[in-house]
């Protein structure tokens, strides 16, 4: 897929080139670079990890706790019958399941928080992307994916404008 769009952007660059060659105005943006750089970005690393740290805490709970009955388990089982035994091995089993199926749903609300935050500050960076290309008369603004680009001038390299302009519209937003 990436051979495809490369060739696709090479052979635009050929023919536009000829026609268009001294109008033609292109611009590069990392946007993973912005996305992680930016303030918005930022706060919502820092909220994730707040987030990931909350539900370690919960999952560090129910297994001390798993824990403990495995431990009980082992100390009582001469002691206690059958029954007693099997009740409590099934209790540990519960708990097992129980935090195991918390584990998984955390990570699935991680993942779906991140997902969120991503989208959202990506939606609203080509918002600013689209608007400095018309803006600023690029003809062509492309993003600086790993293996996508092997090189370009510094110069042409708008991400750091990107950021400014982005957490400065943030800015304005809260006020």
């Amino acid at each position: 897929m990436k051979k495809v769009v490369s060739f696709i952007f090479f052979i635009i660059l050929l023919t536009g080139q000829t026609a268009y060659s001294e109008n033609i105005k292109i611009g590069v943006v990392d946007l993973l670079k912005a996305l992680n750089e930016s303030d918005s970005g930022k706060k919502a690393k820092t909220d994730l990890e707040f987030l990931i740290k909350l539900k370690q805490s919960s999952l560090e709970e129910k297994s001390k706790t798993a824990e403990k009955l495995k431990a009980d388990i082992a100390k009582q089982s001469s002691v206690l019958s059958s029954e007693a035994r099997k009740a409590k091995e099934e209790e540990l089993d519960r708990l097992v399941r129980e935090l195991q199926r918390l584990a998984s749903d955390s990570q699935a609300e991680v993942k779906k928080k991140e997902n969120d935050f991503t989208l959202d500050i990506i939606k609203e960076l080509r918002v600013i992307i689209s608007k400095v290309g018309a803006d600023e008369g690029y003809t062509l603004i492309i993003e600086n994916a790993d293996g996508i680009i092997l090189f370009s001038k510094k110069e042409i390299d708008l991400t750091d404008g990107i950021i400014k302009k982005y957490n400065t519209s943030k800015a304005k937003d809260k006020k």
